[in-house]
């Protein structure tokens, strides 16, 4: 990964920002979330597309391997992958190739990103057949072993409302975090994503929102103290 690629990351290129600070309060909310029940897995998803779930995903892990923790990030959006782009990684194997390959699977294709304690698996080849992969024992092995391997997997998967895929996947991760973007997301759609990762048993443990207009007084007191 380019330096160049990880300063398009908030949390890389002004870890001392509203923002950064935002996402590592995030982080704090998520431990407390687990307190009683460990989340060893999280799956971030979204109502529609374009909520930026992927962006919040992978600045999320940015901060939770900042403070010392063994992070992996599993691009699990087998319809329109991005972690690959974002983290500015080649995409030749990854997900797929490992579901479909017993030795992967015990060794899955992690990619470091510049970033200590934090690696990638990215989706690899889009297959026809996303939801059938997905709802696997093969991927329930793989979140496994995964997890055997840090001390926290994020799980990046499609939009509820869009597609099943995120419903079946609740049900093999600790708990999920529904991204919902200001100005843009419908109510309608995040309250129908709701039901729908409910009726799949799934753990929510809260929503995340994006796009939130900078309070100016905040913006100020973290450039301050960014210069101190």
């Amino acid at each position: 990964m380019s330096e160049k690629t990880l300063q398009n990351l908030i949390t890389i290129a002004q870890p001392r920002s509203a923002a950064s600070e935002a996402y590592r309060t995030l982080l704090t909310s998520i431990d407390f979330a687990g307190l009683d029940k460990p989340i060893r897995t999280l799956m971030l998803t979204s109502a529609s597309p374009e909520e930026g779930k992927s962006s919040t995903l992978a600045n999320l892990a940015v901060v939770a391997a900042q403070e010392g923790r063994k992070v992996i990030v599993a691009d699990c959006d087998l319809r329109r992958p991005s972690l690959h782009s974002i983290f500015g990684l080649p995409n030749g194997e990854g997900l797929t190739t490992a579901l479909m390959n017993a030795e992967m699977l015990k060794e899955p294709p992690l990619r470091a990103v510049g970033v200590n304690g934090l690696s990638v698996l990215t989706s690899g080849p889009i297959p026809p057949n996303p939801l059938e992969l997905l709802g696997s024992r093969r991927m329930a092995d793989l979140l496994a072993a995964l997890a055997d391997r840090a001390d926290m997997v994020l799980v990046d998967a499609p939009p509820v409302v869009a597609v099943a895929d995120a419903a079946i996947l609740a049900s093999k991760v600790d708990a999920v975090l529904l991204v919902v973007q200001a100005g843009k997301a419908k109510r309608d759609y995040v309250e129908r994503a709701k039901a729908l990762l409910e009726k799949a048993n799934a753990r929510i443990i809260g929503a995340a929102l994006t796009n939130v207009q900078a309070d100016s007084l905040l913006t100020r007191y973290y450039a301050a103290e960014g210069s101190r």
